[in-house]
């Protein structure tokens, strides 16, 4: 899992060590990629939170992390105590989670659903959360991303061997995976939510994403969803840029949050 904390158009630091600490009185958005995301695709997402006065903490998940979940929520417990060390706690975050990084960020509240003493403040840091094309959905659809991200070119024999993998190692993979779903449509976040997805997404059964959002919503949560019938899998930016924009400018706006409010 590595670091890294971007302030204005800089990059402040890029390890997998702890990264540098960044100004302390501004609100931070911790971004979770998509498997492989490249840094120009990346920018155009940091691009509007350094507009909003955000600075960014981008942390890139490891497919090793989906594939053997253990190592993911040990990661995933490593980045939670370091939003808790001095130079981050005191600071309002603002989660922006893709595909994969949804899933990290699962582990993240699986953690804080098991330790909520340790872990209490953190749900009430949290001043708005959202989410691009999360895989949602059944094992099939787990198998075939791994497929789609890892190794397009051989995708269908990716997909039938993660299905076999999954089997084989139920209790390691499998029972792991069921958790974090629980977990996340039961979330102990409040903050206001911003979801998009699609019909055509081969990795997300938007059906099941649409009973989430009924879901949040039951439990009085601010929900907004934006989906198309034809877009791509963390690719609604590049498909719809002018929707996209100003779904997430309108939700950042808002949250109310006083960085935002001076600059839009």
């Amino acid at each position: 899992m590595a670091l890294c904390v971007y302030v204005d158009d800089v990059s402040a630091a890029s390890t997998s060590e702890t990264p540098a600490d960044p100004l302390p009185t501004k609100p931070l958005l911790l971004m979770l990629p998509w498997l492989g995301s490249r840094p120009h695709a990346v920018a155009k997402y940091c691009e509007t939170y350094f507009r909003l006065g955000f600075d960014v903490l981008m942390v890139q998940s490891n497919v090793t992390d989906f594939l053997w979940p253990r190592w993911g929520l040990e990661n995933s417990e490593r980045l939670l105590d370091l939003l808790h060390t001095d130079r981050f706690a005191s600071r309002p975050l603002l989660v922006h989670a893709f595909s994969i990084g949804c899933y990290t960020f699962s582990q993240m509240l699986v953690h804080v659903s098991q330790n909520p003493d340790k872990y209490q403040a953190f749900p009430g840091r949290i001043k708005g959360h959202v989410y691009d094309s999360a895989v949602v959905g059944s094992v099939e659809k787990m198998a075939k991303g791994l497929g789609i991200t890892v190794f397009p070119r051989c995708e269908k024999l990716v997909t039938k061997a993660s299905l076999l993998y999954f089997s084989a190692f139920k209790r390691q993979t499998v029972d792991h995976f069921n958790r974090g779903i629980e977990v996340f449509r039961s979330t102990p976040l409040r903050a206001p939510v911003l979801f998009f997805f699609c019909e055509n997404d081969p990795l997300s059964d938007h059906v099941a994403v649409e009973e989430i959002l009924d879901l949040w919503r039951k439990r009085g949560m601010d929900v907004t969803g934006k989906s198309w019938v034809d877009s791509t899998h963390a690719g609604h930016i590049r498909r719809h840029p002018q929707e996209y924009q100003l779904v997430l400018d309108n939700f950042l706006y808002s949250l109310k949050l006083s960085a935002v409010q001076s600059r839009m």
